[in-house]
C-alpha cells in the first residue's frame, strides 16, 4: 500500500461514524440552521401572532418556500383582485419565531409559510407552502385551469415540486452549501439527484412555455422560488457547479418568470438580507415597495 493509500485509509477509518443503537440528542447538529433543528415538536415559548387589517394574513420569511406564496398574493393584486390584499409579517426562524404559541397554532409543523384567512365566519388556517397556492388559487379562481386534464397537470407538477425540492434544499443545497464539514459521498448522491430534477423539467420546458403547459399557473409559483433561482445562480451561489447552462430552457423559463412585476414585488416580501433596496421586511400595503 502506497502512503496516499494507506492516509487515505486512515483518514476513512478516523472519521467513519458508527450510529449507536438508540439515538439520542446530545447537541445540535445542522451547521448554519442547527438552531432550529430539534427532535420534539410543539411550542417554546408564549407569543401571540400579530394581525393587520387585511383579511389575509401571512407569516413567512423569503425562503424558496416563502417566496412561493408571496408571489401568487403579489400575481392576485396584479390582475386587480383587490381582496388578496395581505398584510406579511416576518418570522425570524434563526431566533426560533416559528417555535411561538401563535406561529404553532397556525401551524403544528412550525414552518413557514403560514397563512390565516380571516374572511368567513371563522379563521381558516392554511400551512405547507403548496396547500396555500392551491388555496388562493380555488379562492380567487385564479392561476388554475378549469378543465379536468389541465387542472390534473398542474396539480401533477405542484405535488412534484413539493416532493422532490426537500432532495435539493435539505439534501445538495444543506451539503454544498451549510453543513459543518464537507464530505463526498452526500455532495455527489444529491447533486446526482439535483441534476437529474433540473433535467425533468428541461424535458418539460424543451416541449412547454410553462411548466404545466402554455399557462402559467401556481405550478410555475412553486418550481421558480428553487429552480428558477438555482439556474439563476442565487440560489446556494452553485450554477457552475451544477453546469446549469446544460438547461437553456430551464434558463429560458425562469428569465421569463424572473422579469414579472408580480415576481419581482413577491421576491423582496419578509427579505432580509442582501441588497437592502430589495429588501421589504413585512409587507401592509403596496406603499411597503416604494
Amino acid at each position: 500500500m502506497s502512503k496516499v493509500q494507506a492516509d487515505v485509509a486512515n483518514t476513512s477509518e478516523a472519521t467513519r461514524y458508527e450510529p449507536p443503537k438508540v439515538w439520542t440528542w446530545e447537541q445540535p447538529s445542522g451547521g448554519k440552521f442547527a438552531s432550529i433543528n430539534r427532535p420534539v415538536s410543539g411550542a417554546t415559548h408564549d407569543k401571540a401572532l400579530p394581525q393587520g387589517d387585511h383579511a389575509l394574513q401571512l407569516y413567512s420569511l423569503a425562503t424558496p418556500n416563502g417566496v412561493k406564496v408571496t408571489i401568487m398574493l403579489e400575481e392576485l393584486l396584479e390582475l386587480g383582485i383587490t381582496a388578496a390584499e395581505y398584510d406579511a409579517w416576518l418570522i425570524r426562524i434563526t431566533e426560533g419565531d416559528q417555535f411561538s404559541s401563535g406561529f404553532v397554532a397556525a401551524n403544528p409543523n412550525s414552518k413557514i409559510p403560514a397563512l390565516l384567512d380571516y374572511s368567513g365566519d371563522e379563521p381558516v388556517r392554511v400551512f405547507e407552502s403548496g396547500a396555500i397556492l392551491l388555496y388562493l388559487a380555488e379562492k380567487f379562481d385564479a392561476f388554475l385551469p378549469k378543465t379536468h386534464a389541465a387542472r390534473t397537470e398542474v396539480l401533477n407538477w405542484l405535488f412534484w415540486q413539493m416532493g422532490s425540492a426537500p432532495y435539493l434544499g435539505g439534501g445538495f443545497g444543506h451539503f454544498y452549501a451549510y453543513a459543518p464539514e464537507k464530505f463526498e459521498y452526500p455532495i455527489n448522491r444529491f447533486t446526482m439527484e439535483a441534476k437529474r430534477q433540473l433535467d425533468v423539467l428541461e424535458q418539460q420546458l424543451t416541449k412547454h412555455r410553462f411548466i404545466a403547459g402554455d399557462e402559467y399557473t401556481i405550478a410555475d409559483m412553486a418550481i421558480y422560488p428553487w429552480y428558477g433561482a438555482l439556474v439563476k445562480g442565487v440560489l446556494y451561489d452553485a450554477a457552475e457547479f451544477l453546469s446549469v447552462h446544460e438547461y437553456p430552457n430551464v434558463q429560458r423559463w425562469a428569465t421569463e418568470i424572473s422579469e414579472r412585476p408580480a415576481v419581482v414585488r413577491g421576491r423582496r416580501v419578509n427579505r432580509t438580507w442582501g441588497d437592502e433596496s430589495q429588501q421589504v421586511p413585512e409587507r401592509h400595503s403596496a406603499a411597503d415597495f416604494e
